[in-house]
């Protein structure tokens, strides 16, 4: 629909409209390829956590790598750090990593999981964490804190610590992290407002778009947004009936504000009750598997379709500030969709476990100890 709209259409650099929905069906031929590659091969979702560290830092090194490396390898498109580009085509690193890091945390969890259950002090009716045991929780942080100034991308620094704080909180069921890590989150995102002006650029387009109506301001992107959501009304204008060649980067960051101009709020809410049956179906997965590995794994990949979700469709109708990530299925983009099948096949992975009738291991024959052992009195041949 969005290439049909803007066919024959000639930006301000001469170039034209590149026509991306064949690319999108070779891109999932790829996804279900990779869907179906992760079945085969990872017959027990277990397995994954053996290897835990090692996923922990490649996730690590490919969530910084675009924002340490020079521009013609990682180049800065449309004020975000977040891509390496090889040959003709470009990746996102950060997609992957995601799911490497939910890995990471989920093993870890797994494992240090007593350490994060015991109290410290008590504070304002809440048994905080022992200071010693925070260094996850930082660790996660800074991370965000680095996303957010070398790479300038937003979204991503606020999915990974959600992510993070979500695992937390299903492994210990306390609160507190929660508490503590909103509050490290929200320090962080002030002091980085204070000190980096595209923080602060995305701030003002929040706060006042039509202030800043204009390409160089900034706030064109959302004003437009908004006045296509305004014009599809309930019911939309039509499929078809749209001005999607009005919204910039209608294919990709702002694919949700298509959608909510031609089929209106009833449209757009029924594409939101689509990816919540989705997470719903994850997590009662996560819940009903047996292994604690598998719970915090399934639930933290089912929190990470809906928060992205919901941080694409927050910035589209200005809850919160406009951050550019994807959304899932939906918005053009290689590795977001191959990132997301891969997600997918994990989650029905730990659903087949769920379901499969538990194993009872058969007892192993006692052998009687020497004690009980009989004695056999022996004539000693003359």
């Amino acid at each position: 629909r969005i290439d049909l709209a803007l066919e024959g259409t000639v930006f301000p650099d001469g170039s034209t409209w590149d026509p991306v929905a064949f690319k999108q069906v070779i891109w999932t031929g790829i996804g279900l390829l990779l869907f179906a590659a992760t079945l085969k091969f990872l017959p027990d979702h277990r397995m994954l956590a053996r290897f835990g560290y090692t996923f922990g830092l490649v996730g690590l090194v490919a969530l910084l790598l675009p924002g340490v490396l020079p521009g013609f390898i990682a180049p800065t498109i449309n004020g975000a750090k977040i891509w390496l580009r090889i040959g003709p085509l470009s990746l996102q690193p950060g997609e992957f990593a995601k799911i490497l890091l939910m890995v990471f945390f989920a093993a870890f969890l797994v494992s240090k999981r007593d350490l994060f259950t015991v109290a410290g002090r008590r504070f304002l009716g809440m048994d905080l964490p022992r200071a010693r045991d925070l260094g996850p929780l930082f660790a996660a942080w800074g991370v965000t804190v680095a996303v957010m100034v070398l790479q300038k991308d937003l979204g991503s620094s606020l999915l990974f610590f959600g992510i993070v704080l979500v695992l937390l909180y299903i492994a210990t069921e306390r609160a507190a992290w929660v508490v503590l890590g909103l509050g490290l989150f929200a320090g962080g995102a002030i002091i980085a407002w204070k000190l980096f002006t595209h923080v602060q650029q995305r701030v003002a387009n929040w706060q006042d778009p039509i202030a800043r109506y204009d390409v160089i301001g900034g706030g064109y992107q959302i004003s437009q947004s908004l006045f296509g959501l305004a014009t599809g009304g309930i019911g939309g204008a039509g499929l078809g009936a749209g001005r999607p060649e009005m919204i910039p980067e209608a294919n990709t960051d702002f694919i949700t504000a298509v959608i909510g101009e031609e089929l209106g709020f009833v449209g757009f809410a029924a594409l939101l009750l689509v990816y919540m049956v989705f997470a719903l179906r994850g997590l009662r997965g996560a819940i009903s598997v047996r292994d604690s590995f598998g719970k915090l794994l399934g639930g933290g990949l089912a929190f990470a379709v809906c928060f992205q979700v919901f941080i694409v469709v927050g910035g589209v109708t200005k809850l919160i500030p406009m951050t550019g990530i994807t959304a899932p299925f939906l918005s053009y983009g290689g590795s977001s969709l191959l990132a997301n099948y891969i997600l997918v096949a994990l989650l029905l992975r730990i659903s087949a476990a769920a379901r499969a009738p538990q194993r009872i291991a058969k007892p192993k024959p006692q052998q009687p100890a020497i004690a009980d052992q009989h004695t056999v009195m022996v004539e000693r041949p003359k």
